[in-house]
């Protein structure tokens, strides 16, 4: 009888020079109110995190930390610095700024006004979702606008970062954008990602390859709830 090469079935591994990026969500941030207004860093909402996202940031903290992180980062506002505060804390990593990575800018909605009239179902937050397009908010940042920051932040941080894993804490309609761009798929088609998820990404040159989108696992009760000891 002759030996048979077996070929197993293909696992991925990070291409020579890529940076496999983890995209981390903020956790949940202080509720909006209609009369009192968020405050603002250069024209951004600037919420800090309400108590279920400073619990959220621990969680995440927690499953990253065993993650080979070289770096990471925060987009400047409140909610991104305090998500990662946990795991920088564990790591014992400095976060660096990114402020292209900071959300949408969405012009006359900002400060908390945009997450009022889209639970109130406003007739401009339909033609948002019918267009696909955040500049149907008046003054707001338009598709291409935020297409270009985002895209030259995530190249700036994989250059950075040949052969290294990196966390960066964002916001949901970035993410949305990062995934579209890598997936070619409609605008609006991934801005769905959770407080606290983790979404992978890995930067290969040109190539942008999508591992992981929207991955909650560390905040169901199965990853919180640990076994008693064995006495």
């Amino acid at each position: 009888m002759t030996d048979q090469t077996e070929y197993r079935q293909y696992r991925f591994a990070l291409p020579p020079g890529a940076t496999d990026i983890l995209l981390v969500r903020h956790g949940e941030s202080a509720p909006a109110r209609e009369d009192v207004s968020f405050p603002l860093l250069d024209g951004h909402s600037d919420p800090p995190l309400a108590d279920e996202g400073e619990r959220e940031a621990q969680l995440v903290g927690e499953r990253l930390a065993v993650e080979p992180i070289g770096a990471i980062y925060v987009s400047g506002l409140r909610r991104t610095v305090q998500t990662a505060a946990p795991l920088a804390e564990k790591l014992g990593i400095t976060p660096a700024e990114e402020p292209g990575m900071r959300e949408v800018k969405l012009g006359d909605w900002e400060g908390g006004l945009f997450r009022i009239r889209v639970a109130e179902n406003h007739e401009v937050a339909q033609r948002m979702w019918e267009t696909q397009r955040w500049d149907a908010i008046p003054n707001a940042e338009s598709t291409e606008d935020l297409a270009a920051r985002v895209r030259a932040a995530i190249e700036r941080i994989a250059a950075a970062h040949p052969d290294q894993h990196v966390a960066v804490f964002t916001h949901g309609g970035v993410i949305g954008q990062v995934l579209a761009m890598a997936t070619e798929s409609k605008p609006f088609a991934f801005i769905g990602a959770d407080n606290a998820s983790i979404t992978q990404l890995v930067v290969a040159d040109e190539r942008w390859f999508v591992r992981r989108y929207n991955d909650t696992a560390h905040l169901h009760p199965a990853f919180t709830v640990r076994p008693e000891p064995l006495t």
